[in-house]
């Protein structure tokens, strides 16, 4: 190996959420994680829930797409404000 060219290593301590410590080397100081192998769900085993809804549910809600059923129902709603719009328009004149 060339001198000269590698960074300087020293011992550091890589700290987690969950409260657990790990010694290591590395060429940065403390470093701090969220997830470990101590509290992560694929080592624990322990699967967690979303509380969020999925890609699918999100973008509708984003987007306003809407299933069959809701679609026929606002086309009723914008339906009869049209109608109800038209009648004060016709009361104005």
């Amino acid at each position: 190996m060339k001198e000269g060219i590698h960074p300087e290593t020293s011992s550091t301590t890589i700290y987690c959420a969950c409260g657990e410590e790990y010694e290591t080397i590395s060429t940065g100081e403390d470093i701090r994680v969220e997830v470990c192998s101590s509290c992560h769900p694929f080592y624990t085993g322990k699967q967690r829930t979303a509380a969020r809804g999925g890609r699918v549910e999100r973008f509708n809600e984003k987007y306003g797409r809407v299933d069959a059923s809701q679609a026929e129902e606002a086309e009723e709603d914008s339906e009869e404000a049209e109608a109800a719009d038209t009648a004060v328009k016709a009361e104005d004149n």
